[in-house]
C-alpha cells in the first residue's frame, strides 16, 4: 500500500504554527501532569515504606516482650520442676516411714492381741493426686493470683 504524504505546510498561512502550538502546550501539561503524578507516587512509596517500618519495629518490640516472657516462664518452670523433686523425694521418705510404722503397728497387733487399723499406703507415684490423708480447705486471697 502507498503512504498517502501530505503536503507541508509553509509559515505563510499560519496553520502550522498554532496547531504546533496547541501540541505544545498539550505535551507540556501532560508533562506537568506526568511530573506531579509520579510526585505523589514516590509520596505513596515514601509513606508506605515509612508505615512498614514501624511496624517492624512494633514487631520487633512485641517479640522482644515475648522471648522475655517466654525466659521468665522457662525459669518458673525449671525452678517448679526443681521443687517437685525435693516434694517427690519427701514423698517417698515419708511413705517408706509411713511402711515401717505400719509395719510397727502390725507386729504390736499380732503380740498384743488388739485390733489396730492400719490405713492402706497409696502409691504415690502412680497416682500423686491422690493425698493419703483426709484433705483440708486451703484458703485462698485475691493477691494469689497478682503474680
Amino acid at each position: 500500500m502507498a503512504s498517502v504524504k501530505r503536503p507541508a505546510s509553509s509559515g505563510s498561512d499560519g496553520g502550522g504554527d498554532l496547531q504546533n502550538g496547541t501540541i505544545d502546550e498539550r505535551k507540556r501539561k501532560r508533562m506537568i501532569s506526568n511530573r506531579e503524578s509520579a510526585r505523589r507516587s514516590r509520596m505513596r512509596k515514601q509513606k508506605q515504606l515509612e508505615d512498614l517500618s514501624d511496624e517492624v519495629n512494633k514487631l520487633r518490640i512485641e517479640n522482644n516482650k515475648l522471648l522475655e516472657d517466654i525466659k521468665i516462664k522457662e525459669e518458673a518452670c525449671i525452678e517448679n520442676e526443681a521443687t517437685n523433686g525435693v516434694l517427690r523425694a519427701q514423698t517417698m521418705e515419708l511413705t517408706d516411714r509411713l511402711r515401717f510404722l505400719n509395719s510397727m503397728l502390725k507386729f504390736a497387733e499380732e503380740v498384743s492381741g488388739l485390733s489396730v487399723e492400719i490405713p492402706e499406703i497409696p502409691d504415690p507415684l502412680l497416682k500423686p493426686w491422690q493425698i493419703p490423708h483426709p484433705t483440708q480447705a486451703i484458703m485462698a486471697s485475691a493477691d494469689m493470683f497478682l503474680h
